[in-house]
């Protein structure tokens, strides 16, 4: 069975933010089988702030895909992506999500397995999904 980690953004540890991925302040890592997920670590987001005049730096976007890629994560899951989504689903799949807390997000992650699976394996055709 294949084995992904996953990234969500947060900045408590329990709830989704409602600002965009890269602003978050932690990334909580799991790895999903799509039946029992694992908490692996969570990460500071040390990449730096985009500069004012530029929205969707694309040094910020080059930062938090260093980041994950580090950590060998594959999706990634925000309630809300900014411009730079273009950039960053070339490595991951993004999984914009509706829910409020990360133990619903991992639930619906699970839930849908086979579908981030599939999006996964499109390599740089991928596009992002919406749960």
């Amino acid at each position: 069975m294949k084995k992904l980690k996953v990234a969500f953004a947060t900045n408590d540890g329990n709830t989704f933010m409602d600002r965009h991925f890269g602003d978050a302040d932690y990334y909580y890592i799991y790895k999903i089988d799509g039946e029992n997920p694992v908490y692996i670590n969570k990460i500071n987001n040390t990449t730096e702030e985009e500069e004012e005049d530029i929205h969707a730096d694309p040094k910020k976007a080059k930062g938090i895909s260093s980041l994950l890629r580090d950590e060998n994560v594959s999706i990634v899951v925000s309630k809300v992506f900014g411009p730079n989504i273009k950039r960053i689903k070339k490595n991951f799949v993004c999984v914009i999500i509706k829910d409020e807390t990360i133990e619903e997000g991992i639930k619906k992650i699970n839930d849908n397995f086979d579908m981030i699976i599939s999006e996964w394996e499109k390599g740089s055709e991928r596009k992002h999904l919406s749960l």
